[in-house]
């Protein structure tokens, strides 16, 4: 039945994966507006028990992530080229470097740039230090590039690892079932194939969607701060609905016109507002504030990447760090096959190094910025910022506009931070929409049909607003927590059947080696 509804419509897809996740997204849309409480509920209370069994591995399943990562570009299967032994980078370090902030971390440092350095500042993770105080801040740094530094590059540069090395090295199609393909075999085509390819689209919408969701609520907070709208519902939903649009006209575009041209004017202009932060606020602050949060960072790190709050068990981390992660996850299949699309022809050793460590030097610089420049203002300001996050967290979206505030030209810089969001906001449902194709497909090389992509992107949108009217933050917390959690065990086979693979193809490499004579590599 799907093989000819597929076939009329002329579509190119795996016909039980398109339809059944499509009709998945469609009837959870349908019952989130016909029972939005019902909904919400649900998704609360499952995520409460997830979190009280399970919020420690969420902590161990990162770490895992990343010591695995380094240790396979450090190793000798670092030396593997994800593609044809004489196949070299498709785009430059630099374009490659802008295209990954197309994948939706541009509007995480947008959101969280002021918001969670001023959350931690005002109500510190750790017992003993005192709110407001100099020990706050430097503690409120290291949690924040802890949540968005090589940790959360390692959720995204596993997956995009397994896609790139199956897909390039292994001609397989590139979605989630042909990583596991050194365990399953030809069964990655069958019922079992299918029903990780579903899991992993419907993971990818809504981890999509929740990042939307939270850029929205950013872009309302900016409107209703510049102009006498309220900051609504009504608005929000609208907003989703116009940007939405926007995106659909990057689809048709296709990814080196649409994509490509936007997320590099939007690194651009991301840049500049760095920049203008850095000389118009506290400049010398900044610079000494970013050699010191990294050097506090890096020896936080072991300390952070296993503390899970064992004997306080205040429930602070299932607010933070665990909703983080379980986010990221989700949408990790997402980021990572994008990844994997544009970075044909680098070794295992560039891939990985680069991944882990180009966005994190620019996350650390970024959030140094803006997280002292804030704190001082905070200070000069006697508490105005952290009193507003603190009073209500849906003032958090508002943190930034408040902030910059206080700059020159405040009004016209708060419109083109708006305009940053919302063009981030473009290019993650534009790739989104490209990369859940993709997942969809049968076939490495296709180029998925405008139309089916134009739906993708129609459904992230919706599926963001009935999250929105389903209770806005929470709601969106709360229904990442569920889905993440068995994309975490996905995680944990993908380490399992990389290893696996990559040994087969340097034992593979060797034997050739030694039949031409040249050298064995240990």
């Amino acid at each position: 039945m799907f093989d000819t509804l597929s076939r009329r419509l002329g579509l190119q897809t795996n016909p039980v994966v398109f339809y059944v996740s499509a009709i998945v997204a469609i009837v959870f849309i349908g019952v989130t507006i016909a029972a939005t409480e019902w909904v919400g509920e649900t998704f609360a209370d499952v995520s409460a028990a997830l979190l009280d069994a399970f919020g420690w591995f969420y902590i161990l399943g990162v770490t895992t992530f990343l010591v695995f990562l380094l240790w396979v570009a450090l190793s000798r299967y670092g030396q593997v080229r994800l593609g044809g032994d004489q196949d070299r980078p498709e785009y430059s370090n630099g374009t490659w470097f802008g295209m990954l902030f197309a994948a939706g971390i541009g509007t995480i440092l947008m959101f969280w740039g002021v918001a969670e350095p001023i959350s931690h500042y005002a109500e510190p993770p750790l017992a003993g230090t005192d709110p407001l105080s100099i020990e706050a801040a430097e503690e409120a740094m290291s949690f924040t590039l802890y949540h968005f530094g090589l940790h959360t590059w390692s959720i995204f540069g596993l997956p995009a690892l397994g896609f790139a090395f199956f897909a390039y090295r292994r001609g397989l199609p590139m979605r989630v079932s042909s990583v596991l393909h050194p365990l399953l075999g030809d069964r990655i085509r069958g019922p079992i194939g299918n029903a990780i390819d579903i899991l992993a689209v419907l993971g990818t919408l809504f981890g999509v969607a929740t990042s939307l969701g939270l850029g929205t609520l950013q872009v309302a907070s900016g409107v209703s701060f510049l102009t006498a709208l309220e900051d609504s519902l009504a608005l929000q939903v609208a907003l989703i609905a116009g940007i939405t649009v926007i995106a659909v006209v990057s689809v048709a575009a296709g990814l080196d016109k649409g994509i490509r041209r936007l997320s590099v004017f939007n690194i651009a202009l991301a840049i500049a507002l760095l920049i203008f932060v850095l000389v118009a606020g506290p400049t010398l602050l900044s610079l000494r504030g970013t050699v010191e949060a990294t050097g506090r960072y890096l020896i936080d790190l072991p300390q952070l990447a296993f503390w899970t709050d064992a004997l306080r068990d205040t429930g602070w981390q299932d607010s933070w760090t665990v909703f983080y992660w379980a986010w990221t996850i989700t949408w990790a299949p997402f980021v990572g096959i994008f990844i994997a699309r544009i970075s044909k022809g680098r070794t295992v050793k560039e891939f990985v190094l680069g991944v882990l460590f180009l966005p994190t030097i620019f996350t650390i610089i970024w959030f140094s910025t803006f997280g002292f420049s804030a704190i001082d203002a905070d200070r000069d300001q006697d508490g105005a910022i952290s009193e507003l996050i603190t009073a209500d967290p849906d003032n958090v979206p508002l943190s930034l506009f408040v902030f910059l505030d206080d700059f020159p030209m405040a009004g016209f810089v708060s419109a083109v931070a708006v305009l940053i969001v919302v063009i981030f906001f473009t290019t993650s449902s534009d790739s989104a929409s490209f990369v859940i194709d993709m997942l969809c497909s049968s076939d490495v090389t296709v180029d998925p049909p405008t139309r089916q992509r134009v739906f993708w992107a129609i459904a992230e949108g919706a599926v963001a607003a009935v999250l929105l009217m389903a209770g806005g933050l929470e709601a969106l917390q709360d229904i990442i927590t569920v889905l993440g959690f068995p994309f975490f065990l996905l995680g944990l086979v993908i380490i399992l059947c990389l290893v696996l693979a990559m040994r087969e193809e340097v034992r593979t490499s060797a034997s050739a080696g030694r039949r031409r004579g040249e050298p064995t590599v240990t």
